[in-house]
């Protein structure tokens, strides 16, 4: 499995209903993405930085998701660049469904 983290430096802080009311206009386009256990969305404290935690089944999952196009429609919508951060995940431990998940 492969994490993904996102992080976009916002032009301007928002807060935290502001963030809320802007992941909600994305969060139908995650949905049944193939490849994506779960996507949860961030706001630094400072509401400076927004951004996503990604955990995918596969790098090339991810990787059919981060194209140019999509950089480019995260830039429109938040008003600046998004940076990516890839990091293997062996072991998943979810407390919701009480399992161990290992690749």
């Amino acid at each position: 499995m492969i994490t993904v983290i996102n992080s976009i430096r916002l032009p301007e802080p928002i807060s935290v209903a502001e963030a809320r009311a802007l992941f909600l206009q994305t969060a139908p386009h995650y949905q049944q993405l193939p490849g994506l256990i779960r996507k949860v969305y961030t706001l630094s404290e400072d509401g400076a930085t927004v951004g996503g935690v990604y955990l995918w089944r596969s790098r090339e999952a991810a990787d059919a998701l981060y194209t140019p196009q999509w950089k480019a429609r995260v830039a429109e919508h938040y008003g600046a660049s998004p940076t990516l951060v890839y990091l293997e995940s062996p072991v998943v431990v979810d407390n919701v469904s009480g399992e161990v998940i290992s690749d």
